[in-house]
């Protein structure tokens, strides 16, 4: 990892220069990245997840009893694979379409941080809220324990974006997706089925008052994505 830059270099590229003080960048600053053809391919479909997500947010309490594989499919957060365990999709199909949201997510961003390097990680700070000190830990993390990073947090983006940055082979990330993605649902699962009661009234309370959940729905999106951007500027 290069040394976090302080000032601007007239040695290095204006990109390098441009990066905000403190920010210790993944790709070597001095080493140009070329972003390969298929790289917007990427950056599509990251959007169109990053939408979907959105969506699943916003439809959470409609989906959540009436169309639990639907809202898997568009966002297997943590709380939507909770909220959907006492659904009639049964454990194949919850963990199929769970896991593969996952997986789906780890792909794209993976390919997106293989393709950008450096400047995807910065879209991530700029655009997404990610504070430069959170990027730097991430990335010091990652760098020192991968081995524990990816299978802890398989469901994080910015960690699969770090993980192509690196050019981490898929020989060393399958072992730990296929870990982390079988360990969460695993455990998921069978937290949900010990407070499934609970859940239950949840999901009872959520479907009487949806529309009004799905109007917080929108509210908390626009106003967490204001607020990313604010943070990003």
């Amino acid at each position: 990892m290069c040394d976090p830059v302080t000032e601007a270099d007239p040695e290095l590229p204006q990109a390098a220069a441009d990066v905000p003080v403190g920010y210790t960048p993944y790709a070597e600053a001095r080493a140009p990245h070329v972003v390969p053809a298929h790289g917007p391919i990427w950056l599509v479909s990251f959007v169109c997840l990053l939408i979907a997500a959105n969506v699943g947010t916003i439809l959470m309490s409609r989906l959540v009893d009436s169309n639990p594989g639907a809202l898997l499919a568009l966002s297997s957060r943590n709380r939507h694979l909770v909220l959907t365990v006492p659904s009639d999709l049964g454990w194949p199909a919850w963990a199929a379409i769970g896991g593969a949201r996952i997986a789906l997510s780890a792909i794209v961003c993976h390919l997106l941080g293989r393709a950008y390097g450096d400047l995807a990680l910065r879209w991530f700070w700029r655009y997404l809220g990610m504070p430069p000190e959170q990027v730097t830990k991430f990335e010091t993390g990652f760098a020192k324990a991968e081995w524990f990073v990816v299978p802890f947090f398989v469901g994080s983006n910015i960690v699969w974006v770090l993980s192509g940055a690196a050019k981490t082979t898929w020989k060393r990330l399958l072992p730990m997706a296929i870990l982390g993605i079988a360990g969460r649902l695993v455990v998921l699962w069978w937290l949900a089925r010990q407070f499934e009661s609970q859940l239950r009234s949840v999901i009872d309370f959520t479907t009487d008052y949806q529309l009004y959940f799905i109007i917080g729905g929108i509210a908390i999106v626009a106003l967490t994505q204001v607020r990313n951007f604010r943070s990003g500027r």
